[in-house]
Parts: structure tokens; sequence; C-alpha cells
């Protein structure tokens, strides 16, 4: 008889990354929401640059390469598309 596998959580909850992490996110999935629905598109920028900043200090916390250099890309893309349209 197959048993189902019991996965335990190894995440730690309420510690400084983990606030960090579900605050980035927050402005991420709002900045996509933003530009989904075409309403601000500067406001979608900053709030998703915000995000991947965020996501940049957890990775650097986790010593996580992979996502401390997804998310410095993402900012600086970010950053440079945001002072693009404020110089139009």
């Amino acid at each position: 008889m197959n048993t189902p596998k019991v996965i335990n959580k190894v995440t730690p909850t309420h510690t400084f990354d983990w606030y960090i992490k579900w605050i980035a996110t927050v402005f991420i999935l709002a900045g996509l929401v933003c530009r989904a629905t075409n309403w601000h598109t500067p406001l979608d920028i900053m709030l998703t640059f915000n995000g991947t900043v965020g996501w940049f200090i957890v990775a650097w916390l986790w010593h996580d390469r992979a996502l401390m250099i997804l998310n410095a890309i993402a900012a600086v893309l970010l950053l440079v598309t945001l002072l693009n349209q404020a110089s139009v």
C-alpha cells in the first residue's frame, strides 16, 4: 500500500528575510496587475523594480547566486525603462 509522502517545510517563517520576500512578492504582483490592466505604466515599473530589489536582497541573504543575477539584471532593465520613460 502506498502512503503519501509528507514533505516538511524547511523555510523559516517570520524572519527578516521572510518579510522582505513576501513584501517584494506583493510589489511584483501589484506591478504585473498594473501592467496587465494597462492602468498606470510608470507605477507598474516602479512596483516591479522595488520587488526585484527586494528579491535581490533576499537572494544576497540566502547566498543564492542565480536569484541575485536574475533580480540584479531585472532591476537594472526596469530602472533603464523607467529612466527612458521619464525622459520622453
